[in-house]
């Protein structure tokens, strides 16, 4: 016999009703959703309020200008790449302690190479380009708090500005201006992906504490993205002719710690105009490896740490270097790169 499938007008209202009692259930996720979205973009709005007010009371004098470079020689500009401090992180010879050393020493040595540029023609302004990962972060990753010394807010609120503003005024006694350019890196992120929108970053956070901080400061300008809901992952750095695009280099894949095909991969079509901005090399940092990688007419300097003996890197990756950072020296008018130096910092 066959299967009797006449449905009836009960059975049809019944689904309408199932339909309609989804639809409201559905409805009021979204409104939830939107309320706790809401609420975190909230919280953060409610800390950069906070820290404003905050900083009314606090008084950072300038920097006496150094005395005026009157050759008429030409002029070039020293490049600073700052990334991968992982401020906070605990290695078996790392922490925070180390971090802020290793950054004066970092400070002193752009000195000296600057001292030695000098002597052929004027060094009058340095720019510093932040890449990213400046502050470890907390949970990135299972068990990180076990491989830290300081919290979210040590890290955004107390050393991380005491480290970089120390940085850039030590800076200030030998340039007659500094432009900051700023990125922010994935150990930036607040909780697991997902938890906040995409723009709340702690880097991004540090950054605009310490542009804040340094608002009297009229001998230094800043290029920080802001994320208006999105991360807003790069800013181009420029000096006359010279552009770089600035980085932190988590959007690069790697195939086992080596991301050379990856770049290809990537900073051709960006180039080609996937970003819309012109640019003629590549700064970033991620991969904690010092290099320089020619990509036919580009250069990709690719940063190291401030960081060195990481047991991690090593287990798993085979992989370790020595504490180090670039510093270049750029030609405005012609364009290009004319000294590089790989700054060791031990």
């Amino acid at each position: 016999m066959p299967k009797d499938t006449n449905i009836s007008l009960d059975d049809f209202a019944e689904e309408d009703e199932q339909i309609s009692s989804l639809k409201k259930v559905n409805l009021s996720l979204m409104r939830q959703l939107a309320e706790a979205k809401s609420k975190k973009q909230d919280y953060v709005n409610a800390v950069y309020e906070a820290v404003k007010e905050a900083l009314t009371s606090i008084d950072i004098k300038p920097v006496k200008a150094p005395k005026l470079d009157k050759r008429s020689e030409k002029e070039e500009v020293a490049v600073a790449l700052v990334s991968d401090l992982q401020l906070a992180k605990v290695t078996p010879d790392y922490n925070s302690e180390v971090c802020a050393q290793r950054m004066e020493l970092y400070a002193q040595k752009i000195i000296k190479l600057t001292e030695v540029q000098r002597a052929d023609h004027p060094v009058r302004k340095c720019v510093v380009t932040f890449l990213g990962d400046i502050i470890e972060g907390v949970e990135i990753f299972p068990g990180q708090q076990w491989l830290i010394d300081a919290g979210l807010y040590r890290q955004i609120m107390v050393t991380g500005p005491e480290i970089v503003i120390g940085f850039l005024r030590t800076l200030l006694t030998v340039f007659d201006s500094i432009e900051v350019v700023w990125v922010i890196g994935n150990h930036g992120r607040i909780g697991r992906k997902g938890d906040f929108d995409p723009e709340t970053n702690g880097d991004r956070m540090l950054g605009r504490l310490v542009m804040m901080m340094l608002e009297n400061e009229k001998r230094i300008t800043w290029t920080l993205p802001e994320g208006q809901g999105e991360r807003n992952w790069y800013a181009i750095a420029r000096v006359g002719n010279y552009s770089a695009l600035c980085i932190h280099g988590d959007q690069i894949r790697g195939a086992l710690g080596f991301p050379w095909y990856g770049l290809g991969k990537k900073v051709n079509p960006w180039a080609a105009g996937v970003i819309r901005e012109p640019f003629k090399d590549v700064f970033m940092g991620h991969h904690h490896q010092r290099s320089l990688i020619p990509l036919n007419t580009r250069n990709v300097y690719a940063n190291g740490s401030t960081e060195s003996y990481n047991t991690f890197a090593q287990e798993n990756m085979a992989s370790m270097s020595d504490p180090s950072q670039w510093l270049l020296f750029v030609d405005p008018e012609k364009g290009r790169v004319t000294a590089s130096y790989g700054v060791d910092l031990y």
